[in-house]
């Protein structure tokens, strides 16, 4: 038979991560550590506002940005945030478009893009699909940032640094001596960074450092799915400073051909979802994030998460991979995702604990149980 499909299909994999949600709907009540979803629901003024907007009739396309009224909104806090004079900000459709849009703004054939391994799984198959190759950098076993490694993995083909505080999958949250020492690295090589602040609601330990506020190359993504449970809206923005305005205008092209704009309606409940409290489901997630650990602390070797709602756990000794462990929770009704789905190690699982308490119990009983055989 022909092959009708591009080379650039060949470059990447269909997700791990997707397919354990599959299996998920094939098992009877599972414990699910799975997928990186909130189980709470968009607030109801957040949806009622979307609902509002529906039936005034506002569901046509709006500017490629965005709509002004979200967008003026979300000037003067990413100004706040970052301290730039005029930052440039467009609306995506959630993080996932925005990294689409900068990889394919910025990646050309052959460039390198330096990413600290674990990662977040969205950039290795994004840029090998654009023909660039990542250069992973190694970040274990406590999962800090690898200033010194990444300074040696530079050469004159690194187009880009990508960063992710916190993190997906560790929950790491990087400290500001980090950050101050990558920018000083970026600064010297003149090379961009970009920032994936998807999860900076759900920092536990200290406030969020926002990336941009060190460094004026630095493209920032950011989200509301997440923080707010609105994951099926695909609500995210961009933003850049004016040193970065020529990629900003390349990523609002590109979007002209591609997503065209983010989902009209959902925009106009931006500005309410931004005036709601939502420090008590922060809080809630950290007695959860304080639960799972403290349930594995003494039979796993992990570290404590300061962010994010993931926990990056090393495999039990007895098994020879993390997917040979992910297989065996699997067939005792737990969903986790084994490490290689977002590294190039098979050592560790990944779970997500946006569950209920009840069910993180059960799932820290399962995963004890097979860890002593």
């Amino acid at each position: 038979m022909k092959n009708y499909l591009a080379e650039r299909t060949k470059r990447i994999d269909a997700s791990g991560i997707r397919k354990v949600f599959a299996l998920g709907a094939t098992l009877k009540d599972p414990v699910n550590f799975s997928i990186g979803q909130p189980e709470f629901d968009v607030p109801s003024p957040v949806k009622e506002a979307a609902i509002d907007a529906i039936r005034k009739g506002l569901n046509r396309y709006s500017q490629t940005a965005g709509e002004d009224t979200v967008l003026n909104m979300i000037r003067p806090r990413a100004a706040a945030e970052t301290g730039w004079a005029n930052p440039q900000v467009m609306l995506t459709n959630g993080v996932s478009g925005g990294l689409l849009l900068a990889f394919m703004a910025l990646v050309d054939q052959g460039d390198e893009v330096i990413v600290p391994d674990p990662y977040f799984v969205m950039y290795k198959h994004l840029v090998r699909m654009l023909g660039g190759t990542c250069v992973f950098v190694d970040s274990y076993p406590d999962f800090k940032l690898p200033v010194e490694k990444i300074a040696a993995a530079i050469t004159p083909k690194t187009k880009l640094i990508i960063l992710n505080s916190p993190s997906n999958p560790t929950g790491e949250v990087y400290s500001e001596d980090e950050i101050k020492a990558i920018v000083a690295i970026a600064k010297k090589h003149d090379i961009i960074l970009l920032s994936d602040e998807i999860y900076e609601m759900f920092s536990y330990e200290k406030p969020h450092l926002c990336v941009g506020k060190y460094y004026d190359k630095t493209v920032l993504l950011k989200g509301f799915g997440k923080s707010f449970g609105m994951t099926g809206w695909r609500m995210g923005y961009a933003a850049c400073s004016e040193a970065l305005k020529p990629l900003m205008e390349s990523m609002l092209m590109i979007q002209q051909y591609t997503f065209v704009c983010a989902p009209t309606p959902f925009q106009l409940a931006i500005p309410t979802a931004l005036d709601f409290d939502m420090s008590p489901y922060i809080e809630a997630y950290r007695k959860k994030r304080d639960m799972l650990y403290n349930g594995l602390k003494d039979t796993f070797k992990l570290h404590k998460p300061g962010g994010a709602f993931y926990m990056f756990a090393q495999k039990p000794d007895r098994y020879a991979t993390a997917t040979d462990f992910v297989k065996d929770a699997i067939a005792h009704n737990l969903l986790i995702i084994p490490g290689n789905v977002f590294s190039e190690k098979d050592t560790h699982f990944r779970m997500c604990y946006t569950t209920t308490e009840d069910k993180i119990q059960k799932g820290i009983d399962i995963l004890c149980r097979l860890a002593k055989g």
